[in-house]
């Protein structure tokens, strides 16, 4: 009998993790408390640890408009002056078995959505919209709604947001964000291509095509305020997210919808070249969002009652890893629970799955809160959760995209569960591999 699973929140860890569950056989419900007609219109990476999966399960990047990342470029916010050029596009396809793309966040939204609730492997999740979670009993388990109705099933996932309720229904105290000492806020907006393509003064921020499917990070210093922006949606978009420290401020909340004027952004940016500020005085439509830590929490799971993506290890943005870890969850929730009918199997299934993904992502979410060169402030703490904390901007890439999910969940199953465990049939389509080809070399 399959296990009826109910899923909390359909942002991307939610509907990554209804894809894996209806491959695995499993009845799933998705309950959201939104009607998902008000997506943040940011950009997001697509990262290879993520992408190998969601190309194995049907994912068409060209349909839904991503842009194959070709490369990476830091230079001096002051001078414009290029620090380091580092090209990625075949390189990263041959070593981690899958591109590295920017997409739209709403674009990736939009095709996670569809291979949750549309034709294909497995029953088709159901989407419950306006759908409000106001308390959850870990042992029942159950939801508990807005109009009082209660919801039972054999399984509840919470993946519903960085102020999810279940964080404390699972540790019993909440999670309260921390200051943070090195970026406390950043701005994010999108400018149209043709905008910056159409005036002479900052048509050469793309000219001839020189930034098509390349990062660019501007920064003053080491600790000084930074600037990264890349394209989106087949290079129709460019995405900015601009981190600085703002010693006033106070922020004790995370709001993805605070407006700002373009004004605070240059302000921020004052020593910026005047071609670089110029781009930025195109931004129309700009957010101000507070960057806010949350330290790793010592479990997931209570009962039959998990917490999963940014319920669990919300990220701040600078490894580019938020959107990756939560996919990452959603496919290794699907195989350790890939056989199980029972429901009192569910806990065992519960702790390989909290083994393959608590440490690697709290690792994740600490590193997460500075720049690849500013490993040196957090190394201690890193080093709680990983034996390996990587140092170089190759050491990175290996430990963010070179980490097979699939294989590795694969492998504590035989160990921990059954030494038979294999995948079941249909659980990945076509021949489009979800493995790392092979190790990479260290």
């Amino acid at each position: 009998m399959p296990l009826d699973i109910i899923i909390v929140g359909a942002g991307i860890a939610g509907l990554s993790t209804a894809i894996s569950l209806r491959r695995a056989g499993h009845r799933v419900r998705v309950l959201e408390r939104s009607a998902l007609g008000n997506e943040v219109g940011a950009a997001i990476n697509v990262c290879p640890n993520a992408s190998r999966a969601l190309l194995a399960w049907g994912l068409d990047p060209v349909a839904n408009r991503f842009v194959e990342v070709q490369g990476i470029l830091t230079a001096v916010g002051a001078t414009l002056e290029p620090l380091v050029s580092s090209p990625l596009g075949p390189w990263v396809r041959g070593v981690y078995g899958a591109p590295l793309y920017f997409a739209h966040r709403v674009d990736l939204h939009e095709a996670l959505k569809v291979l949750a609730v549309g034709d294909g492997a497995g029953k088709p999740a159901v989407l419950q919209l306006n759908t409000t979670v106001v308390g959850y009993d870990p042992e029942t388990p159950s939801v508990t709604l807005s109009t009082g109705h209660v919801l039972a099933a054999d399984l509840v996932i919470a993946a519903d947001g960085i102020h999810s309720i279940a964080v404390e229904a699972v540790l019993g105290h909440t999670n309260p964000p921390q200051p943070q000492a090195l970026y406390n806020g950043c701005f994010r907006f999108l400018i149209p291509a043709a905008d910056l393509d159409s005036d002479p003064e900052t048509s050469w921020w793309n000219k001839d095509g020189v930034r098509n499917g390349k990062m660019s990070i501007y920064m003053n210093g080491k600790t000084g305020n930074r600037c990264v922006s890349y394209p989106c949606r087949n290079h129709e978009l460019w995405n900015f997210v601009c981190m600085f420290h703002d010693e006033l401020a106070v922020a004790t909340k995370e709001d993805w919808h605070a407006p700002v004027d373009k004004s605070h952004l240059l302000k921020a940016f004052p020593d910026f070249h005047p071609s670089l500020r110029a781009v930025l005085s195109k931004a129309t439509d700009m957010k101000r969002w507070p960057l806010l830590y949350r330290a790793p929490i010592p479990r997931w799971t209570k009962e039959k009652l998990v917490i999963i993506g940014d319920s669990a290890h919300p990220m701040l943005p600078h490894q580019g890893q938020g959107g990756a870890q939560g996919i990452e969850d959603g496919i290794a929730m699907g195989i350790a629970l890939s056989g199980v009918s029972a429901p009192s199997d569910i806990p065992q299934r519960l702790a390989v799955f909290e083994k393959a993904r608590r440490d690697r992502a709290s690792a994740i979410q600490i590193l997460s809160n500075a720049g690849q060169e500013q490993v040196d402030i957090i190394h201690k703490e890193v080093e709680r959760y990983v034996g390996f904390v990587p140092k170089t901007p190759q050491e990175f890439s290996h430990f963010n995209w070179g980490h097979d999910i699939v294989r590795s969940t694969e492998l504590l199953l035989q160990k921990e569960v059954d030494p038979g465990f294999k995948l079941p049939e249909g659980f990945f389509q076509g021949n489009f591999s979800p493995y790392m080809p092979s190790p990479p070399a260290q």
